[in-house]
């Protein structure tokens, strides 16, 4: 009974102390958890931000590769345009001219071929319905042939690189002649 009255004593003198320093304790380890939850969040918002910036850089690498050629491609473009027209305005049937053409025909293909292994593409958009993304109107003229909002003529091609518009295609577009009914499209 005397080791009971010892301990009885001992405990609520001991039993504060203990209390206080356990409410310290979890306390403290409340704090070092929060601090610990804060840190781990901030790690990974790092990561995604390191990758964020990753990717864009690497974005940007490819699309640096895919259009370097974009400024260069487009000053070739008079050129081909040159030839071409040489071609049209030359007589296919003048004996005297026969071997300017063919080294014209040659030259251009050549270019041609050097173009899409570049994957610049032309647009030549003959008898097909006006794209405005991918064309641009020069005048409109009234027919009867076609559908009225198609191509009717190329002044100009145009060209894409690596799908991005380089240059429009400069183009005629047909419309319905005066004193036609509009369509069912064109009264929408």
């Amino acid at each position: 009974m005397a080791e009971e009255q010892i301990l009885d004593n001992q405990n609520p003198e001991v039993e504060p102390a203990a209390e206080a320093a356990s409410d310290e304790l979890a306390t403290r380890v409340q704090v070092l958890e929060e601090q610990l939850a804060a840190a781990q969040d901030q790690s990974l918002r790092v990561v995604a931000d390191l990758q964020n910036v990753r990717r864009r850089a690497e974005q940007d690498v490819e699309k640096a590769h895919k259009f370097a050629l974009e400024k260069f491609a487009g000053d070739l473009l008079p050129v081909i345009d040159s030839l071409e027209r040489g071609l049209e305005l030359s007589n296919p049937d003048d004996e005297a001219l026969k071997p300017v053409r063919e080294g014209i025909e040659l030259t251009l293909k050549l270019f041609h071929d050097t173009l899409k292994r570049y994957q610049l593409e032309a647009i030549d958009p003959h008898g097909v319905p006006f794209n405005a993304e991918h064309h641009q109107a020069m005048a409109m003229q009234e027919s009867t042939n076609v559908e009225p909002g198609s191509v009717l003529k190329v002044f100009q091609k145009g060209y894409l690189l690596n799908g991005r518009l380089l240059r429009p295609a400069m183009v005629v577009v047909s419309k319905a002649p005066a004193g036609t009914p509009p369509s069912i499209n064109e009264q929408a």
